[in-house]
């Protein structure tokens, strides 16, 4: 997550339950009258609503921020594990979206863990 961004957390909008996503990846879409188009996408979340589920995130061709029916997701590519997907996308997004979840709960854990084991300051010495 970039500096100063706020961390990612898993809430509900009205009736979409959102799952924070990270990653870029390169899909190939299919819009509403059938034309396709390769996008490049920055995502963040992943939300799930009555009868649909969106990925959100940055559209790098169209500069700014889109959501994209998973099932119109005709192809995903993610360029760092060189992972490329044509079936079974929404099963791998969530999928990805809870290993992130995970990640970031042992990351909190071991914050606090290293915040407990350090020494109390006890400040300068009245003399």
């Amino acid at each position: 997550m970039p500096a100063g961004a706020p961390e990612a957390s898993e809430r509900q909008e009205g009736q979409w339950h959102v799952l924070p996503l990270e990653g870029t990846f390169e899909i190939v879409y299919e819009d509403s009258r059938g034309i396709w188009s390769t996008r490049r996408v920055e995502a963040r979340e992943l939300k799930l609503g009555p009868g649909r589920t969106l990925l959100g995130g940055i559209d790098r061709n169209r500069s700014g921020y889109r959501g994209f029916r998973a099932d119109r997701i005709r192809r995903l590519t993610d360029p760092a594990s060189a992972t490329r997907i044509e079936a079974g996308i929404l099963d791998w997004l969530l999928a990805r979206a809870q290993v992130q979840r995970r990640e970031r709960v042992a990351l909190r854990r071991s914050l606090v863990q290293t915040a407990r084991k350090r020494p109390l300051n006890p400040g300068p010495v009245a003399a």
